[in-house]
């Protein structure tokens, strides 16, 4: 079934680094969709159309936020990245995907594991009602190389501030130190111990949830990790503890 194409515009384009940038557009008439659904963005170039998949940083409205990492051999993001406020830009009418909180399960802690552009649907779940009405404690782990692949912390520190005590937001960088979270990789700060500790909360099967997107070496490792530890993925004919969201 061929995509039904909404012709956007560039809002706000928002530079975190180079090659990493956030695109807000205004695209009136995309169907209302779940916070960790992804749509389709792209632009017609020549004979053809390029497009991609994207989780929408943000719950649905007019204006969408994308979370997109330039692939400097890739033929749409350069073209994305070299895009301006104002400029024309297709969006998928409708959103498809299971990442959501309906599909997550139930639990007293839910943890939100990402990497790099992974962090965009916990951005939208963040933002909307239904995560804080659904878990008592809400733990974003996001994992990145350099301290200058973050981003949105600044709102992440202030959902720490209106939601304390249960809201924890923790930075693990892989290849450089990092002294406002934890340096290496997600899976070494859960089997130290690292995680927990700076979370002051256990990741285990009788009380935590977990939702994981991003790098698929990273996704295969914590399965093992959290499979050792007593947990199953979640799925609809069995109730588990973790669900995961696979870009690549």
């Amino acid at each position: 079934m061929a995509l039904q194409w909404i012709q956007g515009r560039i809002a706000r384009k928002h530079v975190w680094y180079d090659g990493l940038f956030t695109l807000a557009i205004e695209c009136p008439g995309v169907v209302p969709f779940e916070c960790g659904q992804f749509l389709q963005v792209g632009i017609p170039l020549d004979d053809k159309h390029l497009h991609r998949p994207y989780s929408v940083a943000s719950p649905h409205s007019n204006t969408l936020e994308f979370f997109i990492v330039r692939v400097d051999d890739g033929e749409l993001t350069p073209r994305l990245w070299s895009m301006s406020e104002g400029d024309a830009i297709d969006v998928s009418a409708k959103a498809t995907g299971s990442f959501t909180l309906q599909h997550a399960p139930h639990a007293e802690s839910i943890w939100l594991l990402g990497t790099g552009t992974g962090l965009a649907p916990y951005i939208a779940m963040l933002r909307d009602p239904k995560i804080w009405q659904s878990y008592k404690k809400i733990l974003l782990v996001h994992g990145v190389r350099y301290p200058s692949d973050l981003a949105y912390l600044d709102e992440l520190e202030e959902y720490e501030k209106s939601h304390a005590g249960q809201f924890k937001s923790i930075s693990v960088v892989s290849r450089a130190e990092y002294d406002r979270g934890i340096s290496g990789r997600i899976t070494t700060a859960i089997e130290s111990g690292k995680l927990e500790e700076m979370a002051q909360t256990c990741l285990s099967p009788d009380s935590s949830a977990v939702m994981m997107c991003g790098n698929p070496q990273m996704l295969d490792d914590v399965e093992a990790i959290l499979n050792g530890r007593g947990m199953r993925k979640h799925k609809r004919s069995e109730l588990g503890h973790y669900v995961v969201e696979r870009y690549w």
